[in-house]
């Protein structure tokens, strides 16, 4: 398998994201989990097969250490809101040679190289054009793949897999949505930790985190 995609994962300034998460944990406790979910992430895309490049972008600098300590490169500039953050870190990615574009998002931490690799297969399947799209379990992308990277634009928010299909539809583009089971979780609430935590596989430095913070399957 060719390794010519470049993973792009986007993360929010620490402090500043996953909000809904702040009823049950403190804002350090958050920051943490956010850390280690990024970690998961990392370590599942430098381990796919068909990935060849793995970029963060954030704007913030703690995070850009944590994605090269880990293996990652580091994308640090200033997010005038997700899509368009993306957007402009896949055209600069382009210029760079890049042939296929996946978008992975940090919080998805119990990914699995295989199923990153199966999103490869599916596009490869389609003539290697289009968009595959690993929908979430709450009705928004988990990860998306395009070749060329700007054959659709990003769509990422609530309900985003129903807009990434629409965007496709059209545009004419190729397009297929790949549930995968290591994907389906991006960790928001704290419902999702335990859903995660169900799942007995992956997410381990998140796994780590949690049981320290004190959240478990039944807490």
């Amino acid at each position: 398998m060719s390794r010519d995609t470049v993973a792009l994962v986007p993360v929010k300034h620490l402090g500043s994201g996953k909000s809904r998460l702040a009823g049950g944990l403190s804002r350090a406790g958050i920051d943490a989990l956010s850390l280690a979910m990024l970690q998961d992430v990392l370590a599942a895309a430098r381990a796919a097969r068909s990935i060849g490049r793995v970029v963060v972008v954030t704007p913030d600098v703690a995070v850009a250490g944590a994605a090269q300590a880990n293996g990652g490169e580091a994308l640090l500039r200033d997010e005038p809101g997700l899509n368009p953050s993306l957007d402009a870190a896949a055209a600069q990615l382009a210029n760079e040679g890049m042939t296929r574009l996946l978008v992975i998002l940090g919080d998805v931490a119990g990914a699995t190289a295989r199923d990153l690799d199966a999103l490869g297969q599916a596009l490869d399947a389609q003539g290697g054009r289009g968009a595959v799209l690993a929908p979430a379990r709450d009705g928004g992308t988990a990860a998306l793949l395009r070749a060329p990277h700007d054959i659709l634009a990003s769509c990422f928010g609530p309900e985003s897999a129903k807009a990434h299909r629409v965007a496709a539809e059209k545009a004419g583009v190729p397009f297929r949505a790949l549930p995968l089971a290591s994907l389906a979780i991006d960790l928001d609430r704290l419902e999702d930790a335990r859903a995660l935590l169900a799942r007995r596989e992956g997410a381990t430095r998140t796994r780590q985190v949690l049981a320290t913070l004190g959240v478990g399957e039944d807490a």
